[in-house]
This record gives structure tokens, C-alpha cells and sequence, in this order.
């Protein structure tokens, strides 16, 4: 009997096996090779996902509280897991197919495509049922949920669709195709869109809000800060509720406001197309690629000659951004704004780490990031950024090759750096997948992420 002859190469997630057998038998040519069939491993869909978390794992918010140490399998194990230095990959993303995500104050809420009734997921804190009911057992609602659990929306159709979240300090935002925007949690500002009861009990509550249309248009975008919303209709208007002390609703007040209201000032004609805002301070892109903010300036965040600190009307920044091009990407932070122009380039005012170097914490001038740090330079011409995230203390920038920069404050590792050291300048994220969108929060980003193959 001749010899078996085994051929095994394994190139990335494929698996090719070629085998020569022989035997006494066989009346063919002994020296002629049995082609056995090529076996391979599934090739990733286009619309395949895979998400990726880092940041502070104690609250929930990453959904993934895997044992770690020598304390695995015991109760004790919830003590042993509390950061992630580095991107770490959702199971969740293997289960259901995401299409939305957002970041809140210690929670993440999560869409997915489906005609069932669970369309959104939420995980980590849950005070103020900002990601829903959840109770063990009837009256012992549950504040922290440690892996993603069903929503429950009251949705009129399983047929329709998720097309935005938004998350805030204690409440969420859920947009549909045809049935207006859902919003969960805290309104004691009136950041849910409804009247303020300052006797409501938001602990375990089951109540959600469902707001149609705005004066008869539908809405198409969602936006939250920290306890104020807002909303894009068809036409580019845009309507704000909740806090105002700092003029973030932008309704040329600083009251707290309840049903959404029309946002005020040099935006009322224009045609908006994206918002901005994690804190108290809000940015406004527009068709045109033009900039216009409101809300608070402390730092100089919404640059208008009056050098008013607490903005409450739209203004546009149209000499501010002069001779940079088109914008095409906003975010705001805590003190700090970061925009991208058409031509892939990074600017940064305001407060804060701004990845300027270690010197540079404060400039009220646009500031360009140089685009050396994001990739381009002779053997990369054609690098640049095409979107931008701001957490409240960090700030993130995605490039046309999918790969992720962060800095500023490393706050419980938000950073996905490997460490917890604050960062002076953008470094890439080492992350195994093409990044589509990151979301950034106060300790914790997450990144929805395709496959290389």
C-alpha cells in the first residue's frame, strides 16, 4: 500500500485539505492524486457587524461581565471584572443583527434588524428605567443590568424599523420609520418630551413616551445631551426639550421645557441636517456644510462677539469655520467641539485635551489637528477622517480606511488604549475590524465595527 500523503494550509478563514491515496485496488495510475472536496469557512455578509466595547465595566454598560481570576463560577465574580483597556467583542453582535447604537451616562442601548417585537436592548445603569422595566420578580425592579436585556416599546406595527438612537444622562431616545420617536427614562426637565411631573417616580417605571410627528412633519434624526433632546424633521427644523439653563434647548430661554419647541435664531432657515451634543452644548450642521451652535460657552465652545457664557438661541459660525471648506461631520464634548471638513481634516476648540499636544489645554480659535496623526502622509495621500465622536472628556475620529483614533481623557480606559493614561495626541485603537461608527460617552465608547473578510 502506498503512503498517505496529507497537504494542510490554513490561509486566514479558509481551510484548503488535498489528499493522495493509493491503494492495491485502485486501477487508475498509482501517481495520480485524490482531489478531495475544498472545505471552507463561511465568508462574512456585507451587512455582517461585529461590536466592540472598552471602558468602565462595573455599571453594565459594556454587557459583558465574564468571570475573571481565580473567583470564576462564584458569586464574587461581578467584583473581579470593573475595566477594559482594550476593544472587547460582543457576543451580542453575534446573536442579532445591530443596526443603531448609542452611549449613555453608564448604560448603551442597542437596535436591531427585526420584525419581532424586542427592536432595542439596553444594559448598565438603569435608575431611572432608562432602558426599561426589568424586574425579577413584581416589585423589585432591577437598577443595573449586567448583559443586554429587551426593551419594550409599544409599537403599533412588528413592521416597523429603528432608524436612531440617542442616549443621555438618565434617558433614551428611540426613532422609527413610521411611528415617531419612543423616549424612556428621567423627564424631570422635560427631556422626554412630555409635560413635567415633579411627583413622578421614574424608579421601575413602564411608562414611554411616543411623540408622532412635530407640527405635522415627520422626524428623521435624534439627538440627546445630557438632559435635554433633539429632533430633525423632514424639512431641516429643528425642535429641542428638556434642561435650559444653559440655552441648550436654544428656544431664547433658559427655562426647562416639556412638549419639544422650535429652536430659535439664524438656523430657523436653514435646512439642518445633523445636531450635536453630550452635555450642555449644542452644534448644528446644515445642508450646506455650514456650522451654527447654542447652548453653553463657558470655554468659549460657541464663539458669538458678545462672549455670552450661556447661549440660548441658534447663531451661526460661518466666520469662525471661514476657509476650511464644507463640513461634513460635528460633536460637541463637555468643553470642547470637534469638527471634519470634505477634504478629511480634523479641528478642534474649546477645553480640554484637544490633541494638541500637552501644552495646548484651551484655544478659542479652530485648530487643525495635523492630518499626520490620523494616517496621511507620502505613503498614505489619501487618508482622511470622515467621521468624528466626542464623549464628555475624550474624543474619537474614524478614517476612509475604517480604522479608529482616540484622545483626551482616558477616564476607566475609555480610550480602548491599553491603558489608563490620559492621551495628548489621536492614536489608533487596535481593533480587528473595518470601524463604521463609534459612540462615546462618559467612561465607556462602544464601536460598530464589518469584518475584514
Amino acid at each position: 500500500m502506498n503512503s498517505l500523503k496529507v497537504l494542510l494550509r490554513c490561509q486566514r478563514n479558509n481551510v484548503y485539505i488535498k489528499r493522495a491515496a493509493t491503494t492495491k485496488k485502485k486501477m487508475h495510475d498509482p501517481n495520480e492524486e485524490e482531489q478531495l472536496p475544498i472545505f471552507q469557512y463561511p465568508v462574512s455578509k456585507s451587512s455582517d457587524r461585529r461590536l466592540y466595547v472598552w471602558g468602565l465595566a462595573e455599571t453594565g454598560a459594556l454587557g459583558i461581565h465574564s468571570p475573571l481570576g481565580k473567583h470564576r463560577g462564584s458569586k464574587s465574580y461581578k467584583n473581579d471584572f470593573k475595566f477594559a483597556w482594550h476593544p472587547m467583542r460582543s457576543s451580542f453582535c453575534e446573536r442579532f443583527d445591530v443596526i443603531q447604537i448609542a452611549c449613555g451616562y453608564g448604560f448603551t442601548v442597542a437596535a436591531i434588524k427585526t420584525k419581532e417585537q424586542h427592536k432595542v436592548f439596553g444594559t448598565g445603569i438603569n435608575t431611572d428605567s432608562q432602558i426599561g422595566y426589568h424586574a425579577p420578580r413584581m416589585g423589585h425592579p432591577l437598577e443595573m443590568l449586567l448583559s443586554p436585556a429587551p426593551i419594550y416599546i409599544p409599537y403599533k406595527s412588528l413592521e416597523t424599523k429603528i432608524t436612531g438612537l440617542a442616549a443621555g444622562r438618565a434617558h433614551t431616545l428611540v426613532l422609527t420609520d413610521n411611528e415617531g420617536v419612543f423616549t424612556l427614562g428621567n423627564n424631570a426637565y422635560g427631556q422626554c418630551g412630555r409635560k413635567i411631573n415633579k411627583t413622578e417616580e421614574y424608579r421601575g417605571s413602564m411608562h414611554s413616551h411616543n411623540i408622532k410627528k412635530l407640527a405635522a412633519e415627520k422626524i428623521i434624526d435624534v439627538c440627546a445631551g445630557q438632559d435635554h433632546s433633539l429632533f430633525i424633521t423632514e424639512s431641516g427644523k429643528v425642535y429641542s426639550c428638556g434642561w435650559g439653563a444653559d440655552g441648550q434647548t436654544g428656544l431664547g430661554n433658559f427655562d426647562n421645557q416639556g412638549p419639544p419647541g422650535l429652536v430659535k435664531g439664524d438656523i430657523t432657515s436653514e435646512k439642518i441636517v445633523k445636531v450635536a451634543s453630550t452635555v450642555d452644548c449644542v452644534l448644528a450642521l446644515s445642508d450646506k456644510g455650514e456650522l451654527f451652535g447654542w447652548g453653553n460657552s463657558e470655554y468659549g465652545q460657541i464663539p458669538v462677539t458678545s462672549k455670552q457664557q450661556q447661549v440660548n438661541m441658534s447663531y451661526a459660525l460661518i466666520n469662525f469655520t471661514k476657509g476650511i471648506g464644507k463640513i461634513v461631520d460635528i460633536a460637541a464634548g463637555g468643553s470642547f467641539c470637534l469638527i471634519c471638513n470634505e477634504q478629511g481634516d480634523v479641528f478642534v476648540w474649546g477645553f480640554g485635551l484637544l490633541g494638541l499636544g500637552p501644552t495646548v489645554h484651551h484655544t478659542a480659535n479652530l485648530k487643525q489637528i495635523p492630518p499626520a496623526l490620523f494616517g496621511r502622509n507620502e505613503f498614505n495621500p489619501e487618508s482622511m477622517v470622515e467621521k468624528v465622536s466626542c464623549g464628555i472628556g475624550h474624543l474619537a475620529a474614524i478614517t476612509n480606511n475604517g480604522d479608529l483614533y482616540t484622545w483626551g481623557r482616558n477616564r476607566h480606559g475609555c480610550l480602548g488604549l491599553g491603558n489608563n493614561k490620559d492621551q495628548h495626541f489621536p492614536l489608533k485603537v487596535g481593533i480587528g475590524a473595518y470601524v463604521l461608527n463609534a459612540k462615546c460617552s462618559v467612561d465607556h465608547t462602544v464601536a460598530i465595527c464589518k469584518p475584514f473578510v
